[in-house]
């Protein structure tokens, strides 16, 4: 009998409590699920299901740990923890990817179009805009999220320009790596998405130097992480800018006194670019335990080795 802690939020295991033991079922797994705040003995927990913010920061009594998979695909939170010595896995589910695509094109569009002067304007102003492959587009960060944004992006017709720590091979995007290839990126680009992983080297990546680069006009989009930005940076250089639709921020909920909120240039949304959909994440954590148990590679786990040095 294998044992699973799941670690998160109450409220999260309320989504999970079905979904995830017809899952370990239909892979074949005999497992017991306890819940942190379960009375459980560490030293016989096999597996954690995590969430990042959960209670657990201290996984040191849990000394017999094979794998920790997270429930959510940003791992920042957790992938420093040097109590944390057993693989870590982050959730890349085909229901978040999905969603992320969907909300990234619809504000991409949104822009490109120029919907909203249509939706708040009251006047006729029959001015076309031009065809997607007119609109250059820049894609800061092609990990599993970025690059499945990019590629339909440049699906539509877009011309997208993608930037990583390595050069990345995806259909119909051009790959730029390095500061080089960030003003190259950004200084081309008419519509910018942040969809890089927050790390010491992306902290404040949306800087006043690298927000200079961005052209008149341009948009800034922000399904990523919310300290990506450097807040004052971003308000002092928007009188120049196009928008800034923003969905994640340093604090969450935002404080209904941030300047955000009144911003004529700024379109808030209240972190809903994706969300990892239980019936399809439980699938993902079973499928990794199920390798985990049988000696096969575990899928997507995270290479901490920058995070711990």
């Amino acid at each position: 009998m294998i044992r699973v802690l799941f670690a998160a939020k109450p409220e999260v295991w309320q989504s999970y409590r079905d979904v995830l033991p017809t899952a370990f079922a239909d892979h074949g797994l005999a497992a017991e699920i306890v819940q942190l705040t379960d009375p459980h003995d560490p030293a016989t927990i096999d597996w954690i299901v995590y969430a990042p913010n959960s209670e657990l920061q201290d996984f040191t009594p849990y000394a017999t740990l094979k794998g920790v998979q997270t429930l959510w695909a940003g791992v920042e939170q957790v992938e420093g923890n040097r109590t944390l010595t057993a693989p870590l896995m982050r959730m890349v589910d085909d229901g978040l990817t999905q969603g992320m695509v969907e909300w990234v094109t619809g504000h991409v569009l949104r822009h490109h179009l120029g919907m909203d002067a249509h939706i708040d304007g009251a006047a006729w102003a029959p001015v076309a805009p031009p065809l997607a492959a007119d609109r250059p587009v820049a894609m800061l960060g092609m990990g599993v999220l970025g690059a499945a944004c990019a590629r339909a992006l440049a699906t539509l017709g877009f011309p997208v320009t993608g930037w990583s720590r390595s050069p990345k091979a995806v259909a119909g995007v051009r790959s730029v790596t390095g500061r080089d290839g960030l003003r190259d990126a950004l200084s081309g680009a008419q519509i910018v998405v942040l969809l890089t992983p927050h790390t010491a080297a992306t902290e404040n990546l949306m800087n006043t130097e690298t927000l200079g680069w961005m052209r008149d006009g341009a948009a800034l989009i922000n399904p990523g992480r919310g300290a990506l930005i450097d807040d004052a940076a971003l308000l002092a250089e928007l009188p120049r800018l196009g928008h800034a639709t923003l969905d994640t921020f340093r604090v969450e909920p935002l404080p209904q006194d941030d300047p955000y909120w009144v911003h004529p240039k700024v379109t808030v949304t209240p972190h809903i670019a994706s969300a990892t959909r239980p019936a399809s994440a439980a699938r993902v954590v079973a499928e990794n335990i199920r390798r985990g148990e049988v000696g096969d590679p575990l899928l997507h786990l995270v290479d901490r080795s920058a995070a711990l040095a």
